[in-house]
């Protein structure tokens, strides 16, 4: 009883992921177009929160709250690029989670880059 069980949960198991695999993407499957669109969003992102950064208004406050306000502003950029994805046909999980891994490195990067301007600036060192 218990091995019949254990069968039926098995090949339930196996079910669901072939179902998975059914939805699974193939990266290879963008064009080089596409691929290069999706690139120039991404630099368009970046160089959204580097020229906002470098804001004189940014400069007063304190770098984590810089930080979310400069990404708040940069957020219609990155909604841009899901567009890109989305009209390369890139499944909306699949994009969702590749701005979700950018946005947590560019706001991590950001977030010491002001941390090391403010302590800079605290410490009398000029910029």
């Amino acid at each position: 009883m218990k091995y019949r069980l254990f069968a039926l949960l098995m090949l339930a198991a196996g079910l669901a992921n072939a179902e998975e695999a059914k939805e699974e993407w193939n990266e290879t499957s963008l064009s080089n177009e596409s691929i290069e669109k999706i690139q120039k969003a991404q630099f368009n992102y970046k160089k959204c929160v580097v020229d906002t950064m470098q804001k004189p208004d940014f400069a007063k406050l304190e770098s984590r709250n810089a930080t979310d306000a400069i990404i708040k502003l940069c957020e219609p950029t990155l909604a841009e690029m899901r567009q890109v994805y989305v009209d390369a046909q890139v499944p909306g999980v699949i994009a969702d989670r590749h701005l979700k891994t950018m946005r947590i490195k560019v706001t991590r990067n950001l977030l010491q880059e002001l941390m090391y301007a403010e302590a800079a600036k605290k410490s009398g060192m000029p910029q």
